[in-house]
């Protein structure tokens, strides 16, 4: 393998992982492939397939993860309203379980994704197409 393939290989891992940017910085999981790209998306377009791929599965993420949080406060504010704590406890705890869940399946794919992208493969997150 020579170096170039090598430096492709590494920044298309680089564009996966990066997505654990969002462990410490709000967003970052869209940031951190997106500043990958950017980056170097002129010396090497080998990797735009790679952060094409991770940003739409992140934005993909945050769509979820928006709606979630948002069924999640209103049945809360439902059962708040409807003075019933235990259902207001019960549909929460649930909602939260779901969401807790989705974010570890995504932190899960990020990882076989950069994995597969350092051996030379492209790794197709089960996502929304937002950039084509």
């Amino acid at each position: 393998m020579n170096e170039r393939e090598q430096q492709v290989r590494t920044w298309s891992m680089l564009c996966h992982l990066s997505a654990l940017a969002s462990l410490l910085i709000p967003f970052g999981n869209i940031l951190g492939p997106l500043i990958v790209w950017q980056i170097k998306k002129n010396e090497l377009p080998e990797i735009t397939v790679h952060a094409k791929e991770s940003l739409n599965f992140q934005l993909t993420i945050l769509l979820i993860s928006i709606i979630f949080s948002i069924f999640l406060v209103d049945s809360i504010g439902y059962w708040a309203l409807m003075q019933n704590p235990m259902s207001m406890l019960v549909s929460g705890i649930g909602l939260a379980l779901m969401l807790a869940t989705i974010k570890l399946i995504s932190l899960v794919l990020v990882i076989m994704a950069g994995i597969k992208a350092n051996n030379g493969e492209l790794y197709n997150y089960p996502s929304i197409r937002f950039l084509r």
